[in-house]
């Protein structure tokens, strides 16, 4: 990728046009990630829903077990999240022309984690260090998640599919309806936000492009899959980041 695209998808200054590049990569990411988590750990790490109903009913079976292991990977997303708002802000505060790529070179280092911890979990053939696995893995995914939604103020997701697949039917339903006198009782015509429309498509088929990838990647090489993943996301950022550098902006 040439340096100049690079700059402009994870730095300081941003586009529209750039969130939407950066979000397809980071969903293939996440999908991919997501698949070959649950290979290694048999646990979704970016469902936070479920994971929060899977607790409930925990506490309602009398099962306090998944109940503690849930709130450590709710936690987890949650120190991620909040991590992620602690980078960019204090990139912010500095004018890094880093301050989005920080996270995303953090979230690199945490895969590379993940391989290794995994590597370590295949080889000791024991249950000790799972809990600590999937929080390492609900803790990237609340990382990743977080940038996103603070580059595009909240309009885009990459980690899970739900608001993304709500909006899609919202979208649809606006394209299907029909309008009567073509307006509405308030005067206004309904009409889908197509643009909207084809990137929520893409970015569902992205992540589901990835699953498989990680899925089939876990499934053949193991934690070492991880390392592409981790290399990618490390392009991505590694611009900004020598760009700040080279100023001697106080890294």
């Amino acid at each position: 990728m040439p340096v100049l695209y690079l700059r402009e998808l994870t730095g300081r200054k941003r586009s529209q046009q750039a969130n939407r590049r950066l979000a397809h990569f980071l969903a293939f990411i996440a999908g991919a990630t997501n698949a070959g988590g649950f290979l290694a750990v048999k646990q979704y790490t970016s469902h936070m829903s479920g994971l929060v109903s899977a607790m409930a009913d925990s506490v309602a079976l009398g099962t306090m077990e998944w109940l503690t292991t849930g709130l450590g990977a709710l936690m987890s997303f949650l120190g991620g999240a909040a991590c992620t708002a602690v980078l960019v802000n204090w990139g912010r505060r500095r004018r890094l022309e880093s301050e989005y790529a920080l996270p995303l070179m953090l979230e690199a280092g945490l895969l590379l984690g993940f391989g290794l911890l995994g590597g370590r979990l295949q080889m000791v053939h024991t249950l000790e260090l799972v809990p600590a696995t999937v929080a390492l893995l609900c803790f990237t995914m609340g990382l990743q998640n977080a940038i996103i939604t603070k580059i595009s103020h909240a309009e885009i997701r990459t980690t899970h599919l739900t608001g993304m697949v709500t909006d899609i039917g919202i979208e649809l339903g606006k394209a299907f309806y029909w309008n009567r006198s073509f307006e509405d009782e308030a005067g206004v015509r309904v009409k889908a936000d197509m643009e909207k429309l084809w990137l929520l498509v893409r970015l569902v088929g992205v992540f589901f492009l990835g699953g498989v990838v990680g899925a089939l990647g876990f499934k053949h090489v193991g934690f070492g899959s991880t390392l592409p993943l981790a290399a990618m996301l490390m392009l991505l950022a590694v611009v900004p980041v020598l760009d700040d550098l080279r100023h001697n902006v106080g890294f």
